[in-house]
């Protein structure tokens, strides 16, 4: 049973064809693995405005709205409306939303600043989960891919082609790591493990660099997965391993295999094989795990949470620990009430338990990832991202924090990027709380959270960058900037048909 049932899908929408396609979303958009909430009024309110300025702001440039949306001033527009609703947020002007010359300066400089996305994702072509994926067949027929219509689309082609285009060729992402999502089903696996490594070996010989990293998704428990994790060693030789400690995060109602990270029995063996291997890095999904479904699913709750990563990130300090979503517990439910738990507490949950492991436990093997929690929080709450990074800054360290999206799911990552390219955390917040700001797009913090700390912990190089920048998908993605094709702007999901 996936998360969500056939009652709840009927009250969703496809987001591909319902959602308002602006550059930034204006509603929270999901994958089967948790509920979409309904329009908030402030968002409907950020809608309202940012369709206002970009009619009156495409008809002077003689344009169409949707055209606009697809440039660099349409990006700015967004983040303005947002500012206007929710308060100066975001580092932009209604100048750079109006002036394309200025827009394109902008985006034109930092296009060339390398983003190293840790977090994504696409369907396999055999894919069972069709509540999954019902949403998304209508992408083809709304032009992101004009050779999409000319012939019967299996899964694979579309959520394949699309990762390419969305990824490589709609957003400032340079290098992408392919991650994967078990199950206890072997059918429900979003990607079988070996196409994993085939997409990678296919990705970096079209690129000619290593544009693709690549997980392999361990299953603790199941029987013979440490088998499975020699063969790896082996055979695929992964830049990273994956794994989710709720178990079957696709089936949460049967997961049989649930398990914590600092179990000596059966954890510690595996950690102490990959530590000889020198692939050091454990990604660990945690958090997505709000009361609502925690009130489903409350035997797994215990699984959910950051409690376990301290322990045993202090007995191997010679692995890295890297927390997906930093173990942001609000996803999946009202991101009104993550906003309101941070107002009364100062605290985040499950983020603020993460920010503390490194003093409680004198550890610097702990980071952060950022797929999900920022996507999430952005368009929702974003006083609420302001204050997640602080939180994560000011424990973990700005070293200590990786970019990623959980793209396509949540669709092209270019609004993510500019959203922490523009994010600032509010003077009120930061003498309240004592959080550092940011600072500017292309500053020490946020370029060591897009690139530096994934490049230290990946061996990625000042040379790999150079070679990225002039490879062959740099020369498609210039020849595709120069056909003027333009983002999508479509979101991979469900949107609430509610308010």
């Amino acid at each position: 049973m996936k998360y969500l049932t056939d009652e709840m899908i009927s009250g969703l929408a496809p987001a591909e064809t319902s959602a308002f396609p602006s550059p930034v979303p204006t509603q929270i958009v999901s994958s089967d693995e948790f509920a979409p909430v309904p329009q908030s009024p402030r968002q409907k309110e950020v809608e309202a405005r940012l369709t206002d300025m970009s009619d009156r702001i495409a008809a002077r440039l003689g344009t169409s709205r949707r055209r606009f949306f697809q440039t660099a001033a349409g990006m700015a527009a967004s983040f303005v409306a947002i500012n206007q609703v929710f308060g100066n947020i975001f580092d932009v002007s209604e100048a750079e939303a109006a002036t394309p010359d200025m827009a394109n300066e902008r985006a034109g400089k930092l296009s060339k600043q390398m983003v190293i996305d840790g977090h994504t994702h696409f369907l396999r072509d055999d894919t069972r989960l069709m509540g999954f994926v019902a949403g998304r067949e209508a992408v083809g027929k709304f032009g992101w891919n004009k050779s999409l219509a000319e012939k019967e689309q299996t899964i694979d082609d579309l959520k394949y082609g699309n990762y390419i285009k969305e990824v490589y060729m709609d957003s400032d992402t340079k290098v992408a790591l392919l991650s994967n999502s078990p199950s206890d089903v072997p059918g429900d696996w979003f990607i079988p493990q070996e196409q994993v490594f085939k997409t990678r070996e296919t990705v970096n010989a079209k690129a000619g660099s290593k544009r693709m990293l690549a997980h392999f998704t361990f299953t603790p428990g199941q029987p013979g997965w440490m088998e499975k994790v020699d063969e790896a060693i082996e055979r695929f030789k992964p830049d990273s391993w994956k794994g989710y400690t709720v178990g079957d995060n696709t089936h949460k109602d049967t997961a049989a295999f649930p398990w914590h990270a600092d179990d000596e029995k059966l954890m510690y063996p595996f950690y102490e094989k990959i530590a000889k291997t020198g692939i050091r890095n454990v990604c660990i999904h945690k958090g997505l795990f709000a009361p609502g479904v925690e009130a489903k699913f409350p035997r797994l709750r215990p699984y959910a949470d950051v409690s376990d990563i301290g322990r045993a990130a202090k007995a191997f300090p010679h692995l890295n620990f890297l927390v997906y979503h930093s173990g942001y517990r609000w996803v999946g439910g009202n991101p009104a009430d993550g906003m309101a738990e941070f107002d009364k507490t100062g605290r985040s949950s499950w983020v603020s338990d993460l920010a503390e492991i490194p003093e409680k436990y004198g550890v610097n093997n702990v980071y952060g990832d950022l797929g999900q929690l920022f996507a999430w929080t952005s368009v929702a709450e974003p006083r609420l991202s302001a204050a997640l990074m602080g939180i994560l800054v000011k424990g973990l360290g700005a070293n200590r924090i990786v970019w990623g999206t959980d793209a396509v799911w949540t669709g092209a990552p270019q609004w993510q990027i500019e959203g922490l390219r523009r994010l600032e955390i509010p003077v009120d917040m930061q003498k309240k709380h004592g959080f550092k700001p940011l600072g500017p797009a292309d500053g020490s913090v946020k370029t060591a959270i897009f690139s530096g700390n994934s490049a230290r912990l990946y061996g990625l190089t000042k040379q790999h960058a150079e070679l990225v920048g002039q490879d062959r998908f740099a020369e498609m993605k210039t020849e595709y900037e120069l056909n003027g094709s333009g983002r999508s702007n479509l979101r991979y999901g469900y949107v609430s048909k509610a308010g």
